[in-house]
C-alpha cells in the first residue's frame, strides 16, 4: 500500500498525498473539495488527464482500505487553474508554497521495518540521498534548457503567471507570494509593495504597465507589474543558482 501524507489548513480542509511510482499523487476528491467544486466528479472527469486508483489505510479501521483516485501534481494545477473560487489562489500558495516544498524535503519515503538493524535504515537513507541527488541534477539540465528558451522571449508576463509557467515546466514550486517575497529580497521590489525599484526598471527586469478600472464610483487609474523577457530569464537563473547550492549542501 502506498504511503500516505496528510496535509491540512483549516480555511481549506484536508488533503491526503500518496506516493505513486516513487511520485507524489494527490487523492483528487480532496483537492476538488478544497477548490470549491460543486460536483467533484464531474471537475475530475473534465480537467484531470492522469487519473489513476491507489489505496489508502481506511480511518475508521487499520485492516480495512481505501481505494481513491489519485492525480499527479499536473492534474492538480489543471484543477487549480479551473477553478471559479476565489480563494483558488490562495489554496495554489498555500500548495506550492508549504505542501509541496515539504514533501520534496522528506521526498524519498524512508519504508523500514522493525526487524531493520541500524546499517540497514542508514543503507537504504543513503540510497535515497544519491536519487535525490541525481533527481536535482536532472531538473538542473532541464532548466538549463527552459532559459535558453525564455531567453529571446519578448513578451512580459504577470508576476503571477512567470510563478505558475515556472511551476509547470521545471519544477521549481514557488507561487505568486513566495517569488514577490523573492523579489522585494533581491532587492528589484519595494518591502511590503508589489511595486518595481527604479533599478528593475533600469535593468529591464520590471515594468509598470497602467490601465483604467470603471466602478459604480467612476473610473480609476490602476498600476500592474510585469517581468519581461529580460527579467523572466533572471529570476528562473537565480533561483537556479539556489537549487545549485542545495545540491552542494546535499553532496
Amino acid at each position: 500500500m502506498n504511503n500516505l501524507q496528510i496535509f491540512e489548513k483549516m480555511e481549506f480542509g484536508q488533503i491526503r498525498m500518496v506516493e505513486v511510482d516513487k511520485k507524489p499523487y494527490f487523492v483528487a476528491t480532496d483537492i476538488a473539495k478544497c477548490l470549491g467544486y460543486a460536483n467533484t466528479s464531474k471537475a475530475i472527469n473534465d480537467h484531470c488527464r492522469w487519473v489513476t486508483k491507489s489505496y489508502i489505510p481506511h480511518p475508521q479501521n487499520e485492516n480495512k482500505v481505501l481505494e481513491v483516485n489519485a492525480i499527479p501534481e499536473s492534474d492538480m494545477y489543471r484543477l487549480i487553474v479551473n477553478s471559479k473560487l476565489p480563494n483558488a489562489e490562495k489554496f495554489e500558495s498555500w500548495v506550492f508554497d508549504e505542501v509541496l516544498p515539504t514533501i520534496r524535503e522528506t521526498g524519498g519515503y524512508i519504508q523500514t521495518t522493525n526487524d531493520m538493524s541500524d546499517d540497514e535504515i542508514m543503507a537504504r537513507a543513503l540510497q535515497v540521498a544519491q536519487r535525490k541527488i541525481e533527481s536535482k541534477n536532472r531538473e538542473l539540465e532541464e532548466k538549463n534548457r527552459f532559459i535558453n528558451q525564455i531567453a529571446s522571449s519578448k513578451n512580459s508576463l504577470l508576476v503571477r503567471e512567470v510563478a505558475k509557467v515556472i511551476s509547470k515546466s521545471n519544477g521549481i514550486i514557488i507561487g505568486e507570494k513566495r517569488l514577490y517575497e523573492k523579489l522585494r529580497l533581491w532587492g528589484l521590489v519595494f518591502k511590503n509593495s508589489t511595486e518595481p525599484k527604479q533599478l528593475a526598471v533600469d535593468k529591464g527586469y520590471l515594468e509598470t504597465v497602467e490601465g483604467t478600472r470603471e466602478t459604480s464610483t467612476g473610473v480609476f487609474t490602476y498600476r500592474t507589474t510585469r517581468v519581461t523577457g529580460k527579467g523572466q530569464e533572471y529570476i528562473l537563473k537565480r533561483l537556479l543558482k539556489e537549487d545549485e547550492e542545495q545540491i552542494s549542501m546535499l553532496s
